[in-house]
């Protein structure tokens, strides 16, 4: 008896499709390929980053950022057919005796179970539930901005855009002390994401301004053009956003040599500079799973769907339909 791996590919541009490929023994511990230190994995949750994946999923990545955007453990290639994603977290059937029956973190695409280096797992703490470990990977990304850009006691501070990434800097933001950090977003609604993680909420238009430092992550020229208009002299913006193949205009000619403003990119691909002498990425990512420890990051999860449903829900979420933050997808029941 035989059981297929089945993963999401995105087909073409704007159709993605569940794919049965290799098969798995029925008996994982039967598997020859769990040998040398690999680890088989059943997947138990992933997620959806929705900015990435809907980029990816409407053949958005540009051709000279192809080997740059490649995922881990991606299967094919820009623009497709292309299997893609990073925020998975499954239990080991197959590997190290230290791994077996334990939960881990893996950059993998959506897919029942897979096999890979058992260094590429990252264990998930038993305090942290599998369902709320599917953030690591977003959470990482706060985690490096601040790196890239640490926030000071007594720092006025904006966050641009209440999306996952955005809300996820907030929530971190949220933990120093002496801080003004207001979220900002055109979506009412997301106010009470802000009320949830303890920092104060606004429209652009009404933002406090005077900022010492603003991150962007709301991935529009409209957002990051307020940004810098939020700055104090001397302010600094950490652009999170990843645009594809969009071309953004900036008012550089304006505010932004007078008020001596910086603008400078954050991106999880490498540790910021002053930390790579002491964290590998793999610390990073498991220093962001122990964050999630606080069952706060649950409020950022607004979704939930079975993984044979994946295919309507990736079109739903790259083409705005479907609304939210973190949309978790399920593997019960998906073999």
């Amino acid at each position: 008896m035989q059981r297929p791996i089945r993963a999401f590919w995105v087909i073409t541009p704007g159709h993605g499709e569940i794919v049965a490929s290799a098969c798995l023994p029925a008996r994982p511990s039967a598997l020859g390929e769990a040998t040398g230190g690999n680890a088989v994995v059943r997947t138990l949750y992933s997620a959806v980053s929705r900015g990435t994946e809907s980029l990816v999923f409407n053949g958005r990545v540009p051709v000279s950022q192809y080997a740059a955007m490649r995922a881990p453990f991606q299967g094919g290639d820009f623009p497709g057919p292309v299997k893609y994603g990073y925020l998975t977290v499954g239990q080991v059937e197959v590997g190290p005796d230290q791994l077996v029956g334990r939960n881990v973190f893996c950059l993998h695409p959506h897919q029942t179970r897979f096999t890979v280096p058992a260094e590429a797992l990252v264990l998930v703490p038993d305090t942290v539930p599998p369902e709320r470990a599917v953030l690591a990977g977003i959470v990482e990304t706060a985690l490096n901005a601040l790196w890239d850009a640490p926030p000071r006691i007594g720092d006025r501070i904006a966050v641009v855009g209440a999306g996952l990434v955005g809300s996820c800097v907030a929530a971190l933001l949220a933990r120093f002390p002496g801080l003004r950090v207001e979220l900002v977003d055109v979506d009412p609604a997301r106010a009470d994401i802000a009320t949830a993680l303890g920092v104060g909420f606004a429209d652009p238009a009404r933002a406090a301004d005077d900022c010492d430092l603003v991150f962007h992550a709301s991935a529009t020229q409209t957002g990051l053009v307020r940004s810098l208009e939020l700055l104090a002299s001397d302010g600094s913006v950490v652009d999170l956003s990843w645009y594809g193949d969009q071309l953004i205009a900036l008012p550089l000619g304006e505010f932004f040599h007078s008020r001596r403003l910086a603008l400078r990119s954050s991106q999880v691909g490498a540790i910021a500079p002053q930390r790579r002498g002491r964290y590998t990425l793999t610390d990073r990512l498991g220093l962001a799973l122990g964050l999630l420890n606080d069952p706060l990051f649950d409020v950022l999860i607004t979704g939930e769907s079975a993984f044979d449903e994946l295919p309507q829900v990736m079109a739903e979420i790259a083409s705005g339909r479907l609304q939210g933050l973190c949309h978790r997808i399920r593997y019960e029941d998906s073999d």
